[in-house]
């Protein structure tokens, strides 16, 4: 049976993520002390206690997601689950690359602080808003936020989640203009989503352009377990320019639509949400009712996961 992981993105977060996980399981508490080291932040903390705001901050969001997704991927290492399929959710990438060892821990978690950080601090002055659009087709989305741009203002769509679901993201007037067409035109929801920036568009060509300097010094590898590009929905490899990829996600449109197609093309049949939150294997169930999926935020879905897949 082919299996992919899926690791969410930002948005997921909760205080208390990974805490009952932490406090049983060895393995996951070396995990968030390694990266606390690396990064010299006090993952444990930001995640654990919160407050709520500090956990929201990009800066930390990014990091705290990242080392709670790899701290429950270690245990199901520990018991032998593996899968040969990656992929994630913009932020969510990343845990996928360093579940296939194609970037190494430590470079990962340098990363993403340093990441988490552009997205968080270099951003426009103006005030922007992201948006989920529920219940409408992608190609009447975008011709509503083209007409809003054409006024001068800026509103583009930023993630393809499925093809019910896509992110919008633009000035605060552009969305709340948006909102109102797009439920005339028979979006069932339009709801805000918790960011605090135009992520996934132009706007952060600054955050583009200094990621892009980190990135040099970073050794990325092709491994054994395919990782689907947030991208353009495509496996990687030997031919990508990896940091040239990764640089420019920040400022495209995420497309797990796509990555979501290509798993069904190559017959994957059960999905595994590691991490905070359900939202990447709702998408999935969207396009594929039939799906088998499973989300392992908390020890009980942890532990009820392990003893279905005893071997």
């Amino acid at each position: 049976m082919k299996r992919a992981f899926l690791f969410p993105g930002q948005g997921a977060q909760n205080v208390g993520m990974g805490k009952d996980i932490y406090e049983k399981y060895d393995e996951a508490k070396e995990v968030y002390e390694m990266a606390s080291k690396i990064s010299g932040m006090d993952i444990k903390k930001i995640c654990f206690e919160g407050p709520e705001e500090e956990l929201n901050k990009t800066q930390n969001t990014q990091l705290a997601i990242l080392v709670t997704s790899l701290a429950i991927l270690k245990v199901l290492e520990k018991n032998n689950i593996t899968a040969e399929y990656a992929a994630g959710l913009s932020l969510g990438e990343y845990s996928a690359l360093i579940y296939a060892k194609m970037l190494d821990f430590e470079e990962g978690i340098n990363l993403i602080k340093k990441r988490g950080y552009y997205m968080g601090n270099l951003l426009p002055k103006e005030e922007y808003e992201m948006a989920a659009v529920i219940g409408l087709e992608p190609e009447k989305i975008e011709k509503i936020c083209t007409e809003i741009s054409n006024t001068g203002k800026f509103i583009v769509p930023a993630n393809y989640n499925c093809s019910i679901q896509t992110a919008i993201s633009g000035e605060a007037k552009a969305i709340e203009e948006a909102t109102e067409k797009l439920k005339e035109a028979g979006a069932k929801k339009v709801i805000k989503l918790k960011t605090s920036g135009p992520f996934h568009t132009i706007k952060l060509i600054d955050a583009k352009k200094a990621y892009e300097k980190e990135l040099e010094n970073v050794t990325f590898k092709i491994g054994e377990v395919k990782v689907i590009k947030n991208i353009d929905g495509k496996i990687y490899d030997k031919n990508d320019n990896i940091k040239e990829i990764l640089a420019n996600h920040i400022i495209s449109p995420v497309r797990f639509d796509k990555t979501i197609k290509l798993m069904q093309e190559e017959q994957v049949e059960e999905y595994v949400e590691i991490g905070p939150g359900k939202t990447l294997t709702g998408f999935v169930k969207k396009e594929n009712k039939e799906a088998k999926t499973y989300n392992i935020n908390s020890l009980e879905s942890l532990e009820n996961f392990l003893a279905e897949h005893k071997n």
